[in-house]
């Protein structure tokens, strides 16, 4: 009777083992965060960066992000650990939010597998010690989908607020990012597949998704406006579409391959064979037809994008919420006791191993994973560097320190940000290539000939090098610095001094600069 009694309230064994195991493994991710060598890599200072200024959009994506490393700067100070702080609670969150989904459409013991999956997949465990916007989307798309299984079920008034949650969720999802566009094609996928989602929906429980939808998202949708769109057509030329070759068999195997990294490998094999096999012997329950219709369309979409351009590994992840929770109920519906202890096994080792390179870096040189974090060493060096070459010069010499890379723009904003505050200093700015911006840095802070007079100028790895030198009426003082990454590899810079910035015509088709012919 006592146990009947706690399940009724929704908190029994179940219950505290998945808080258990959360609270456990948030612990160790958040003492990573602080014990991690690890620099931030230059989006995550991007992030930071745009964290300075509040507001309601950025260049490349909505503000979710910079709110959230906001937030914990406030409180702890601007450490690497404190940029990074909100992603693994986010992805805390999420967990539970897919144990409470699961409980509802399968029961406890499904839903405990399904939350197990989410924690230990490997592309949850990148993302929990980064600052990214994957961790706040998917859990906002974690309550849309706790919000929706009970809504289907849900009566009068509860069936209100539950229309009020699940239309705010998918806003604050939408400023996570914009790949929360797939919980609005889940939606209307479902509801034209399912008789019952077409009744739970009643004109008043849609209008009220609608209005908190729309409330929650008006500001970003302002802010866009207001600049010519700048995240939305950012978040267009991604795709790539014109400006590459189309129709890449290479790109589209890399990206089925990379799936098996990102969900796990048997987790995606378990995914995409059962949905296939239920399919066509037409066995899909109510709840896995549920489930497909938020768990698959990512995967396809981007399956699909990927062969016409490109696309990167995480982009399907908004599907990957409701995957663990049908992965999870498949293999305890089938009694595949084995493959479900093999698949969270494997990926518990594949953690351990992750954590181990995180907090030991020459560890991941020994196993050969070091190119894989080569992103987030050696900019701190570089920026000292820079900064030791501009103290050099002497006080008030320089009009400006000038980049022609935007990682290392973003990456010396951090890591130089004490310098830069000093009163005195010059300004960090951003060698334009091209004839208009193509990021937040040159947007934000060009070089132009107001601070052109004598510029500490730094290309990276020496691309553009000698572009960049052509742009200024006389160059002087070239200098190469490097710091070493990991045993093969070393990050070079060329530094040298500017004088009189004019730079010269950009083409105005292909927007590069116009060679000088003698």
């Amino acid at each position: 009777m006592a146990r009947n009694a706690l399940s009724d309230h929704g908190f029994d064994a179940e219950w505290r083992a998945v808080l258990l195991i959360t609270a456990a493994l948030t612990a160790v991710r958040l003492a990573a965060l602080f014990a991690t060598p690890l620099e931030l890599y230059p989006d995550e200072a991007q992030y930071w960066l745009w964290s300075r200024t509040l507001d309601w959009g950025y260049f490349s994506k909505p503000p979710m992000v910079a709110w959230t490393i906001w937030t914990t700067t406030a409180l702890g100070g601007d450490s690497e650990a404190w940029v990074r702080l909100a992603s693994p609670l986010f992805h805390a969150g999420t967990t539970l939010c897919i144990y409470a989904a699961g409980r509802k459409l399968y029961g406890p013991n499904a839903a405990l597998a399904g939350a197990a999956l989410y924690l230990l997949m490997p592309g949850v465990q990148l993302s929990s010690l980064i600052a990214s916007t994957d961790a706040p989307l998917l859990f906002f798309i974690g309550l849309a989908l706790v919000a929706y299984v009970n809504l289907l079920e849900a009566e009068g008034r509860r069936r209100l607020l539950l229309a009020l949650a699940f239309g705010a969720a998918v806003g604050l999802a939408f400023l996570a990012k914009y790949a929360a566009v797939y919980v609005l094609i889940a939606l209307v996928l479902h509801l034209a597949l399912s008789k019952a989602a077409r009744a739970a929906w009643s004109l008043g429980a849609a209008a009220a998704a609608l209005t908190a939808f729309l409330l929650v998202l008006a500001p970003n949708v302002a802010w866009n406006a207001a600049h010519g769109f700048a995240t939305v057509q950012h978040t267009a030329a991604n795709a790539a579409w014109g400006g590459r070759k189309l129709f890449n068999f290479a790109e589209l195997g890399d990206f089925l391959v990379s799936q098996f990294g990102v969900f796990g490998p048997i987790p995606f094999a378990v995914l995409v064979g059962g949905a296939v096999l239920l399919a066509w012997r037409r066995r899909l329950t109510p709840a896995d037809l549920l489930l497909l219709c938020f768990a698959i369309p990512p995967f396809l979409i981007v399956t699909g994008q990927s062969f016409i351009s490109r696309a990167n590994a995480n982009w399907s992840g908004a599907g990957y919420v409701a995957a663990s929770i049908l992965v999870g109920a498949w293999l305890v519906r089938w009694r595949a006791r084995g493959w479900l202890i093999a698949a969270i096994g494997f990926q518990a080792v594949a953690a351990v191993l992750f954590l181990a390179c995180v907090l030991n870096p020459p560890f991941a040189d020994k196993v050969g994973l070091a190119n894989s974090f080569k992103r987030a060493k050696g900019w701190e060096q570089i920026t000292e560097k820079m900064v030791e070459r501009a103290l050099r010069e002497g006080p008030g010499e320089l009009s400006a320190i000038a980049v022609n890379d935007r990682f290392l723009f973003n990456a010396a904003a951090y890591y130089g940000r004490d310098f830069f505050a000093l009163p005195g200093q010059p300004p960090l700015v951003m060698w334009l290539r091209e004839a208009h911006p193509q990021n937040q840095a040159e947007t934000t802070a060009p070089l132009t000939a107001q601070v052109g007079r004598r510029v500490l100028a730094v290309s990276l790895e020496q691309v553009y090098r000698d572009e960049m030198a052509g742009d200024f009426k006389a160059v002087a003082d070239r200098e190469i610095v490097s710091v070493r990454l990991d045993r093969k590899r070393r990050r070079r810079a060329e530094l040298f001094i500017g004088e009189g910035f004019a730079p010269r015509p950009r083409d105005p088709v292909s927007g590069k600069p116009i060679p000088i012919r003698p």
